[in-house]
């Protein structure tokens, strides 16, 4: 009965996420309702000790991560350095490698610190417009721009400013930049295995005669020329984003040390637990500051309402993942789970796969990669760093692993980036949603390649 109370839940929450309801509020009533029909006496008391103290927790760690992104996303669309950077890389390849341009551009955008829902709204004007151009099917732009914005450069690549690559810091000590060989073979393959499926898509099209389509909606209006900024300009805030990333990484521990003491009575902060994400963060407001610097003119009109919607969306984004963090913190606690536990333990004795399998799969139940991930090691995290410890694995192998899984099955038919990408390029999920989770089968599989080369050859 335990386990089916875990099951139900975790299906409930699947359920009320896919129908577009708000995991603000159902994930704390989904959580206390399990609680209530294993025990009622601890449905208040685990609601304040526990689902609260994990949300507040994971709140004070990660929200000025998703602000300040959200708001480098919107200063970089704002500015106009988007379409020059998006309109450089189009004109550079031309029509005839229309898929790898919008695939490179938005990997361009994410490595560089964008939102990826910024990307889907700021690349598809320019897909739509390639595509036409050179008669690819409409109905695979979204698969296009999920393997460019969803995939190797959100949590595959060392150094990624992704939040999915970020919450496995806290939980390991590990910086960003952790595992970087085995990161950039997995997001390799993961190209490399996209770019093949979406050129066979395309000629296959080809071959049947489809073209572009007609009777499409939400087509975007006929591009119009205009003055874009300079395309070195328009690269600058990304570029220094990754740059100082990597530079923070290094000089935050060597300028506070492993610990830090603060007067009066307040505990030492381990500075090895906050140190990626402060890193993150100051590459972030440089970022920002950049793009003030060079373009502060072209977007002081809506400054004040562009910065008051990614701020709004900044808020819904922290809240409704730090709301699936409560609910693990919840669920890990109920009998239910440690029997789950358990079972997973004994059927997958290697903890790298044994994670791998949890986080994608709690992933793809919540719909969310960073709420997937969250559960995952929420729940089990430090049981890992043990396992690991026991059988000698480099703690840096299970942050790239639990990253790369978390954004593997997480793109299910209700995950919100693939409701927002199918919603912005007018498409429906019969028409394209098949393209977006052979990405994401790319994406699961190379998790376990990366799995397989570390086991045999060691590489981190």
């Amino acid at each position: 009965m335990s386990i089916l109370i875990i099951l139900a839940a975790l299906f409930l929450l699947m359920y009320v996420a896919y129908k577009g309801f708000s995991v603000i509020l159902f994930a704390p009533l989904i959580a206390l309702l399990a609680v209530l029909l294993t025990n009622p006496q601890f449905v208040l008391p685990l609601f304040s000790a526990v689902f609260m103290e994990k949300m507040v927790g994971f709140i004070k760690l990660y929200f000025p991560v998703f602000l300040l992104g959200a708001i480098f996303g919107k200063v970089i669309a704002m500015s106009g350095f988007a379409k020059a950077i998006t309109r450089f890389v189009v004109k550079a390849f031309g029509k005839n490698k229309a898929i790898f341009s919008i695939v490179l551009v938005g990997a361009i955008l994410t490595y560089g610190g964008v939102s990826l829902f910024v990307v889907a709204f700021a690349l598809y004007p320019f897909a739509a417009e390639l595509f036409k151009a050179a008669d690819i099917p409409k109905r695979l732009i979204p698969g296009t721009i999920a393997l460019g914005a969803f995939t190797f450069t959100m949590d595959a690549f060392p150094g990624s400013p992704q939040i999915q690559n970020i919450i496995p810091t806290t939980f390991f000590n590990t910086t960003t930049w952790a595992a970087p060989a085995l990161g950039l073979i997995g997001g390799t393959f993961i190209l490399i295995c996209g770019m093949i499926y979406l050129e066979w898509r395309r000629r296959r099209a080809f071959k049947k005669g489809e073209g572009y389509g007609t009777g499409h909606v939400n087509e975007p209006d006929n591009f119009i020329e205009q003055k874009l900024p300079n395309i070195f300009i328009a690269f600058a805030p990304l570029l220094l984003v990754g740059v100082f990333n990597k530079v923070f990484t290094v000089l935050i521990p060597k300028t506070y040390g492993k610990f830090f003491n603060l007067p009066g009575d307040y505990p030492a902060i381990d500075i090895s637990k906050l140190s990626a994400v402060w890193a993150v963060e100051g590459a972030l407001v440089i970022g920002i500051l950049t793009v003030l610097l060079f373009a502060f003119k072209t977007i002081k009109a809506n400054f004040n309402s562009g910065i008051n919607h990614s701020i709004a969306g900044a808020l819904l984004a922290t809240l409704n993942t730090a709301s699936e963090y409560g609910f693990g913190g919840i669920i890990a606690i109920l009998p239910g789970f440690k029997i789950i536990n358990h079972a997973m333990s004994a059927a997958f004795k290697n903890p790298l796969v044994n994670e791998a399998v949890a986080t994608t799969t709690l992933a793809g139940i919540t719909g969310s990669a960073s709420g997937g991930m969250s559960i995952a090691l929420a729940a089990m995290g430090q049981k890992y760093l043990e396992q690991a410890a026991h059988y000698g694995i480099n703690p840096e192998v299970l942050h790239r692993v639990a990253a790369m899984a978390s954004g593997g099955m997480d793109t299910l038919p209700h995950n919100g980036a693939v409701i927002t990408l199918l919603a912005v390029t007018g498409l429906t999920h019969k028409q394209s949603y098949a393209d977006i989770f052979v990405m994401t089968a790319f994406k699961t599989a190379a998790v376990f390649l990366v799995i397989l080369l570390y086991t045999l050859f060691g590489i981190v």
